[in-house]
């Protein structure tokens, strides 16, 4: 969470001036230097690859400028409520680290206001924004194609998901891949029990689940559950981290809230509390940093 620093102006007072209730000759202010930018942005569109429809989904690209030559870049994945604060959050720590972010805006391109009912019936249809994405990263004169990663939230999660198995791989570019996955909170019951959420027989690129505890979409041990029920080969390449009295969306800047969605409470449905916990989200949003740090093989 970026912190801002305000400094005290300076001023010379001498003792005589004190004791007289006057005020001596001010010192220049001093003012914090302009902060270096660490990205610049551009708001672009490419089409979705695989859509029974064209469609030109939008996003925000931003390029690190502390990097030189060609930059890995993760594509953001935003959760059922559409673009909020979670992808700048996590988009200017990766700037930071020298590492480009095309955070996409599914919902616009369809025409969808976003919440459990108002979003695609299923996660697989978003994926063509996921290969669509991959496509034009792996084109930018800017970007490193063999370096390309996904994460996302909640909905987003899912398809960082998916996009690791090599059934959803077939909708991707021919031979394009994303190269790293880091889903947050991505709803880890729902797989290979619910039609279309298959998740084995994996690229072999590394996924990093990041959970919570007190997630009321999940049992407290469902990822862990996921996880322990993948093939050997599988298994290598699945990290899991759980946050104890984490709840689902922890890392969303606003203010908590409370929704309702039928895929709640391991597919019962029911209220599911979003609360946002600062301490959880700096610990999550380094550990997503230092993943994709490693995947790309940068300098820690």
């Amino acid at each position: 969470m970026k912190k801002s620093v305000v400094r005290p102006w300076m001023m010379g007072l001498s003792f005589a001036a004190v004791l007289s209730g006057c005020v001596s000759q001010q010192e220049p202010q001093q003012q914090d230097p302009v902060p270096t930018p660490v990205a610049r942005h551009a708001y672009v569109s490419f089409p979705a690859l695989g859509t029974p429809a064209p469609l030109q989904v939008a996003g925000r690209l931003s390029l690190p400028t502390n990097a030189q030559g060609k930059v890995p870049a993760v594509v953001i994945a935003h959760g059922s409520a559409g673009v909020d604060t979670r992808g700048s959050f996590h988009a200017q720590a990766l700037h930071a680290a020298g590492i480009a972010t095309l955070e996409l805006d599914m919902w616009s391109a369809r025409g969808l206001a976003g919440g459990a009912e108002g979003r695609p019936r299923a996660v697989a249809e978003t994926l063509p924004d996921a290969w669509g994405a991959l496509k034009y990263l792996s084109a930018h004169p800017s970007i490193d194609g063999t370096r390309i990663g996904i994460m996302g939230f909640s909905w987003g999660g899912l398809m960082s998901m998916l996009s690791a198995t090599r059934r959803y791989v077939a909708g991707a570019e021919s031979g394009q891949r994303f190269a790293a996955h880091a889903p947050f909170y991505p709803v880890c019951w729902a797989y290979n029990r619910v039609p279309s959420y298959e998740f084995g027989d994996l690229t072999g690129a590394p996924v990093f689940i990041q959970a919570g505890a007190a997630d009321q979409y999940d049992d407290p041990d469902s990822c862990q559950k996921l996880v322990d029920s993948l093939a050997p080969a599988d298994r290598e390449s699945v990290s899991l981290t759980v946050y104890p009295g984490a709840t689902h969306g922890w890392d969303r800047l606003e203010p908590a809230v409370q929704i309702s969605d039928p895929y709640s409470h391991t597919g019962q449905g029911g209220q599911v509390n979003i609360a946002p916990s600062p301490e959880t989200a700096e610990t999550s949003r380094r550990a997503m940093v230092d993943f994709f740090r490693r995947s790309f093989g940068l300098a820690p």
